[in-house]
């Protein structure tokens, strides 16, 4: 359990880490915004094709596997179709962040639930390396996202104080939410394999969905392919470590 939390502490705090760069810059450009977006794509892609979703065959089979993979996908379809995502700078009605900070919180809590209960179930795994492979999947994600935000919201007049603060509170839910998935796939023990299967689609849908179109409409798509590469690799090397 002690690793479990750890793990989930240090991956949802990546979005602070991701943040701290507004300390000493007010803009990304869209060239590295575009190359690390797609790096993490390529971590994601690794984490789940390598990683949960041979393990969720071993441990519940395969119809496991495809129930909880489109659970997953289903889930977060669902929520992307009804909660605005990290997208809302390009909202011209988010231009007054203080209105609606609120609003941008809210919606960023619950998108970072099934990140948490991704950690939680891969820490509960009888595979001991899953665990921290997918907690730096879903840190190496919150890191761009929580860049994004910070730069979003110091673009919106607000201190750099108020950015890390909303990146880490963010991040709390992501913490309390992999406790619970944590708890529930040790008491189901059957439930392990769907839970890894539903990290799988929830991780899969992320990158398909949002961060392979956003690292390719703005005219760097040759250097996001390779970054896509390097990221599929980087987390190929620490798999080979944890194992």
């Amino acid at each position: 359990m002690e690793t479990a939390l750890l793990g989930s502490f240090l991956s949802a705090m990546a979005t602070v880490l991701g943040a701290v760069p507004i300390l000493f810059v007010r803009r990304l450009s869209e060239r590295w915004k575009d190359i690390l977006v797609a790096f993490t794509a390529g971590i994601m892609v690794s984490a789940s094709t390598f990683g949960l979703m041979p393990q969720a065959i071993n441990e519940s089979g395969i119809i496991a596997l495809t129930l909880g993979l489109i659970t997953g996908v289903l889930m977060l379809d669902l929520i992307e179709k009804n909660i605005p995502h990290i997208d809302v700078e390009n909202k011209p009605g988010f231009a007054n962040m203080d209105s609606k900070a609120l609003l941008v919180m809210i919606a960023l809590f619950i998108h970072n639930i099934p990140e948490g209960l991704s950690t939680g179930f891969s820490y509960a795994s009888e595979e001991s390396s899953l665990g921290p492979m997918v907690a730096i999947a879903i840190g190496a994600q919150n890191m761009p996202e929580g860049l994004i935000l910070a730069v979003f919201m110091m673009n919106s007049k607000s201190t750099r104080r108020k950015a890390l603060g909303v990146a880490a509170l963010t991040g709390l839910m992501e913490m309390i939410s992999a406790v619970i998935g944590y708890f529930a796939a040790s008491s189901l023990e059957r439930a392990v394999g769907y839970g890894l299967a539903f990290a799988a689609g929830a991780m899969l849908f992320i990158v398909y969905k949002e961060l392979i179109p956003e690292s390719h409409g703005h005219g760097y798509e040759r250097p996001s392919t390779y970054s896509f590469i390097f990221g599929l690799l980087a987390m190929v090397y620490i798999t080979q470590f944890f194992g």
